[in-house]
């Protein structure tokens, strides 16, 4: 996904951030080694229903993706978009 801010991690916080001027979108998780419990997806009112949740998500994926990591999905958004894209499901963990 290209994005003119980037998705970065910011594991002090436990979450990914996505900063778009004074506004940030944020996915949080817990990790547990290299599986990633994602709680909750959000992005600020201001910037909502402009599908950025869903950019957010997929952008998240990716990078989590690219490490080789995998989730459990808590969040009921990230549970919807991973239906809605069967491209990301050998990225759930087996638990």
């Amino acid at each position: 996904m290209e994005t003119h801010h980037p998705i970065i991690d910011v594991p002090e916080r436990s979450r990914f951030e996505w900063v778009m001027g004074e506004h940030v979108a944020v996915v949080t998780y817990r990790r547990e080694g290299s599986v990633l419990w994602l709680n909750h997806a959000g992005v600020p009112p201001a910037l909502g229903g402009r599908g950025l949740g869903s950019q957010l998500v997929q952008g998240v994926l990716h990078l989590i993706q690219a490490r080789g990591e995998q989730i459990v999905p808590v969040c009921s958004f990230i549970v919807r978009h991973l239906e809605r894209h069967p491209e990301f499901q050998a990225l759930i963990a087996l638990r």
